[in-house]
């Protein structure tokens, strides 16, 4: 079976502090099949588009121009895109490995083309990528559209997608518009293959982390249109009472108030 042709869609805005490791990052992959990189930014006018164009990352494709938010960018991604799968990788994140990439490929060749390989996400920060822990919800071995009724499951730069499943992320979302495409995309693949290893460093302090109770107020109702009202308000205490514990834990880490 031939080698799944790859698009990481970055999206960018005055992001010049934050793009060089994502950058590296995505030059430093090992596999050689065909990969595009698009780079989708929102009219920079800081270093951002230098760095981009002076990186010299195979199949790099930039687009910069006024956008409406975050998620709009990644729609003109998204439609651009040429590849069979897809990667949405923020700037200030990056693939854990400079073999990840290929470990994706390995497993979309060995599956018969699933519509999702997914893996797990650690948290770094600062400008050294210091390791501050593992993501709090756990990847599943076995995911399934039932899983995301407990939250985001999966983070979403650490999912690779079949593209003919996508539908386009819901700007009325301003925070949690990732949420609602993931769940739409686990109701449309027929099969999810886990790789049982770290395959993304998430750069901490982003747009969500940032913006804490606007992103879990429109989750909530996302979660409620698709898993029901009443389950979801359950699943909410269950929810407020794993924060209580983990704060009244020792050495909590701030963090994973947010995951």
């Amino acid at each position: 079976m031939s080698q799944p042709l790859f698009t990481i869609i970055t999206v960018t805005y005055n992001a010049e502090k934050a793009i060089v490791p994502t950058l590296r990052s995505v030059g430093a992959q090992t596999y050689d099949g065909e990969m595009e990189y698009l780079v989708i930014d929102g009219a920079s006018s800081d270093k951002t588009l230098e760095l981009v164009k002076n990186s010299g990352i195979r199949g790099l494709k930039v687009v910069s121009e006024p956008d409406n938010g975050l998620y709009d960018a990644m729609n003109k991604g998204q439609s651009m895109a040429l590849g069979e799968y897809l990667i949405f990788l923020n700037a200030g994140d990056t693939f854990h490995s400079s073999e990840t990439l290929a470990h994706f490929a390995r497993a979309i060749e060995e599956n018969d083309r699933p519509g999702l390989v997914y893996g797990q996400t650690v948290f770094v920060e600062g400008e050294d990528r210091h390791v501050i822990g593992m993501r709090h919800l756990t990847a599943p071995e076995v995911l399934t559209y039932r899983s995301f009724a407990d939250g985001m499951m999966v983070c979403h730069q650490a999912m690779c997608v079949l593209k003919r499943i996508t539908s386009p992320y819901d700007t009325r979302y301003r925070f949690s518009a990732d949420y609602d495409w993931a769940i739409k995309v686990l109701q449309h693949s027929r099969k999810n293959i886990y790789l049982p290893e770290i395959v993304i460093d998430y750069q901490y302090e982003g747009l969500t982390t940032r913006n804490q109770k606007s992103s879990l107020t429109e989750r909530f109702c996302i979660m409620s249109y698709y898993y029901g009202i009443t389950p979801t308000l359950l699943r909410h205490v269950k929810f407020a009472l794993r924060s209580l514990r983990r704060r009244l834990k020792p050495n909590n880490n701030d963090y994973e108030q947010f995951t």
